[in-house]
């Protein structure tokens, strides 16, 4: 997506695109018809970065919230292990078992 001047015959508006793999350049315009396409474009890729930015910041606010669980689960795990070992329980095998 790029304005291009060749030859001195004005500036034209072009866009570049995949087909089937290949890089393919498409003329769009000049003058007016160039400059709609230009802005458009334009227009196009600042709702893709917008979006991008949105799904980027939610995906941050999970990955806090899944950081701040995963912090209570260790600090929960550790606290049953504390109140079990002190009530005179054992792990044996994975299995917490009363002492005798």
């Amino acid at each position: 997506m790029a304005w291009e001047a060749r030859k001195g015959r004005g500036s034209y508006y072009t866009r570049t695109r995949k087909v089937g793999g290949r890089t393919v350049r498409e003329y769009v315009g000049s003058g007016a018809a160039g400059q709609l396409a230009a802005a458009e474009d334009a227009r196009r890729r600042a709702d893709r970065a917008a979006d991008r930015a949105a799904r980027d910041a939610d995906r941050e606010a999970r990955t806090a919230v899944d950081r701040e669980v995963e912090a209570f689960c260790t600090l929960a795990g550790l606290l049953i292990n504390a109140v079990l070992s002190a009530g005179g329980y054992h792990r044996h095998g994975g299995e917490w078992r009363k002492r005798r």
